[in-house]
């Protein structure tokens, strides 16, 4: 069995005329994924880590987008949450994806936060901050259908006051159970 295969048609086909074939992170990574338990891909930069946490989640949510936030990305670099959204704009195209993505940083525009409210994204690209902003606000509703967590670079805030705020916050007592993705 190919490790393309625990996508849908649509979703293998796109990534075999993409794509040479699955990377090492990649090949490692989705049975992990697939297999809804927390997962952690270790590997260097540039190795297919974000893509490979990103395009499961993608395939499961193409079959009914605009049915409020499910995946939600959680990265300590403001400007690489900017080249998550840029890159996942390629395999969304690819798919004649119908999911939507928001990036929700501190520099979002009140109008744009309303907005989101209003009408929750598929896919959510935010930093530490922000989540807990959503957390302690009106946004901690829209957080209640997430079902998939990618947290990218997470050694940058394990071990300081932001990755303690995020723990607490984010899964602390009472806090939903959530299957993680967890590139670093």
């Amino acid at each position: 069995m190919s490790v393309l295969d625990l996508f849908s048609p649509v979703t293998r086909e796109w990534f075999e005329r993409a794509f040479a074939g699955p990377t090492p992170a990649q090949e490692a990574g989705w049975p992990a994924i697939a297999s809804g338990e927390h997962t952690l891909i270790q590997a260097p930069t540039g190795s297919g880590k974000t893509l490979a946490a990103f395009l499961y989640g993608i395939d499961r949510l193409n079959e009914a987008p605009g049915e409020g936030l499910r995946l939600l990305y959680v990265s300590p670099l403001k400007a690489l949450n900017y080249d998550v959204e840029r890159n996942l704009r390629g395999p969304l195209a690819g798919l004649q994806s119908a999911l939507t993505v928001a990036v929700r940083t501190g520099d979002t525009p009140q109008k744009e936060r309303a907005a989101m409210l209003r009408r929750p994204p598929d896919i959510l690209i935010t930093t530490p901050e922000s989540l807990f902003l959503l957390l302690t606000s009106q946004g901690r509703d829209m957080l209640g259908s997430v079902r998939t967590l990618i947290l990218d670079e997470v050694h940058a805030v394990a071990g300081t006051k932001r990755g303690a705020h995020l723990a607490l916050r984010a899964f602390g007592p009472g806090s939903r159970s959530v299957r993680g993705i967890v590139p670093v």
